[in-house]
């Protein structure tokens, strides 16, 4: 198992910095997802520990060495890309076999570590089949085989399973978690998919615009994310966010316009302290959003606005003014378009967001 660590590295394209300043550390046997956007940095990032590119400043630590100027071959890696890069001439045997050829193994110890792989994967009955002739799931065990039987120091990923139909990678993911638990290699994973990432991964790093946004555990990310595009970015439906003033008269009033929110006095004296605006942000999970049909004590009435049935939930939109609120509900709940809904938010379960930075305060 080796550790990984970024210090500090960039990389421009010409004038383009696709990444910038990114620090991170990856622990021995560590399962790592960079996750964000398209055009985030993450698959750069990836391409850097990987030597298929070079930092144009900072240093990339394999344990005790600094790898800059170490050519891929020679950081024992593997990688695992979107389109699996197979050769469709050769069996599946052969393209499991092909980088212990190019080192020299004995043909006795290929056929042991190739016959093992593909043991492990499932895929011992095909090792005479040649690409072609497999499934897209297949495929893809072709491709992780490949890397294993290297036996890597670091594993890199990069969207594996984008190719796959959403049944395949539901039961791919938990096959790649699964593999990792019994393999324990340090393993590198970008993706685009917050489920694949929250499903899979012991840490998440979330990348926006070439810089790491927070690195955590899924339940880190999720319950206490270090910014709005964070908090918007992890969670379907993305977290409700709606602009509030705190009301400096009373005290412990969010005034949202459309309606208010009271809060505990030790949050509103740490908003007080926080900003001399007194403008926040203001998100809250569509989990933690509680809804009725009645008008109850403490609740905010609304127009429902759009009801979306999934099959074991339900997600209503509602409306207050010009702010959308989406609750999570029970399948039950029979509600329509238009009609009139109340709801309430759970205080405990608020986040408040500086207006102008966007960071996390409570």
């Amino acid at each position: 198992m080796t550790e990984v660590r970024l210090e500090k590295v960039s990389k421009y394209f010409g004038e383009t910095k696709a990444v910038d300043n990114v620090d991170l550390h990856i622990k021995h046997g560590e399962f790592i997802v960079l996750l964000g956007p398209s055009g985030c940095g993450k698959t750069t990032t990836l391409r850097l520990i990987a030597g298929l590119e070079k930092p144009t400043s900072g240093q990339i630590w394999f344990d005790n060495e600094v790898v800059n100027d170490l050519e891929p071959k020679d950081r024992r890696v593997a990688m695992v890309f979107q389109d699996y890069a197979l050769y469709p001439h050769m069996t599946v045997f052969d393209n499991m076999a092909l980088n212990l050829r190019i080192r020299k193994l004995p043909e006795d110890e290929i056929q042991k570590r190739v016959s093992e792989t593909a043991e492990l994967l499932g895929i011992k009955h095909l090792l005479k089949r040649k690409p072609a002739q497999l499934s897209g799931g297949e495929q893809q065990r072709v491709a992780l085989g490949r890397a294993i039987v290297r036996e890597p120091s670091v594993f890199l990923m990069d969207e594996p399973l984008s190719n796959l139909d959403a049944a395949l990678r539901a039961k791919m993911r938990g096959e790649l978690k699964k593999l990792h638990e019994r393999l324990r290699t340090t393993t590198v994973y970008v993706t685009h998919d917050q489920v694949e990432a929250m499903v899979m991964a012991n840490m998440i790093a979330v990348m926006k615009d070439g810089r790491v946004q927070q690195v955590g555990t899924p339940q880190e990310i999720y319950s206490k994310p270090a910014n709005r595009f964070v908090a918007e970015f992890v969670g379907s439906p993305k977290m409700n966010i709606f602009e509030a003033t705190l009301d400096e008269k009373r005290g412990n009033v969010l005034d949202a316009g459309a309606f208010e929110i009271a809060i505990p006095q030790n949050i509103a004296t740490i908003l007080k302290a926080a900003s001399s605006s007194l403008e926040f942000l203001v998100g809250i999970r569509p989990e933690d959003v509680r809804l009725s049909p009645t008008a109850e004590e403490g609740f905010i009435g609304s127009t429902v606005y759009l009801v979306e049935n999934i099959g074991n939930l339900a997600y209503v939109t509602l409306q207050v003014g010009d702010i959308l609120v989406v609750a999570q509900v029970p399948p039950t709940v029979n509600l329509n378009v238009g009609d009139e809904a109340f709801f309430q938010l759970n205080i405990e379960r608020i986040h408040i967001f500086d207006k102008k930075t966007e960071t996390l305060l409570i």
